[in-house]
């Protein structure tokens, strides 16, 4: 399969210039003009144009890989798959549950909440801007999520999403059939191996373990469409989280 690479670098509503670098000739670039406003509008006029990407892309006969500085640029590959008449299983790699709501979240933060945001938890601001349907909790798989808050915790628990602790425990389950949509955060990798990252958290899987996980999901031949939210650029001085991140992530679209 054809992989469309396409860039949004921004982290959440912010330009990251640095983060440009990382895209070849041939990828496509979701870079709007964001007018002054509300974070969360300014983000739906992100998410917007990145939606249409891919779903242009997906018509075309080619997989979608999206490549940004956080994890809320998920909404928009959602919305562009579920434009492209896809309902896919979606496998989610990230260090953090990202399923905090207003209710549970000790900081505020809006990147601690795309996953809830995708099964309809919590803030929806952003997935009705983008016309995103709620995706069933059910077709959630959570892996790794070692740094969770409390409240986000009692979250994942009371959900129907199936939770997999350890990374490696994909080696051995069994997969629904049809499309997959990974989404590969970088800060799962151990912070030994892949240090440039906003937010470390302690212990996590090695690039190699990783690595075994991501051949068996590209063996399936299921994998549609891939998202990953990148290291921080400013911090990788000497370029190996960069290079650990992009390795990982041709083990899931070669």
């Amino acid at each position: 399969m054809i992989n469309r690479m396409i860039l949004t670098p921004f982290f959440l509503d912010q330009a990251v210039p640095a983060l440009e670098q990382v895209a070849g000739e041939d990828w496509w670039r979701n870079m709007p003009e964001l007018f002054p406003g509300e974070p969360q509008q300014r983000m739906v006029n992100l998410y917007q144009p990145l939606a249409e990407l891919v779903k242009t892309a997906v018509q075309r006969g080619e997989r979608p890989v999206s490549v940004a500085g956080d994890c809320c640029t998920t909404i928009g590959v959602l919305a562009g798959l579920q434009q492209a008449e896809m309902n896919p299983t979606l496998i989610w790699f990230d260090a953090h549950g990202d399923f905090n709501t207003w209710e549970t979240t000790p900081s505020g933060f809006l990147g601690g909440m795309p996953l809830a945001m995708l099964v309809g938890l919590g803030e929806l601001t952003m997935g009705q801007g983008v016309g995103l349907t709620s995706l069933p909790e059910s077709q959630v798989i959570l892996t790794d999520a070692r740094d969770l808050d409390p409240g986000e915790k009692g979250n994942v628990e009371r959900s129907a999403i199936n939770h997999l602790p350890d990374v490696t425990m994909l080696l051995d389950s069994s997969l629904p059939a049809g499309p997959l949509y990974i989404h590969f955060d970088a800060d799962v990798i151990n912070n030994a191996e892949a240090p440039a990252m906003s937010y470390p958290t302690e212990g996590g899987p090695s690039v190699a373990a990783l690595a075994r996980v991501f051949d068996r999901l590209a063996e399936t031949g299921q994998i549609a469409a891939v998202s990953l939210s990148a290291w921080n650029p400013e911090l990788d001085q000497d370029g190996r989280s960069r290079e650990a991140v992009m390795g990982l992530l041709d083990h899931l679209i070669h």
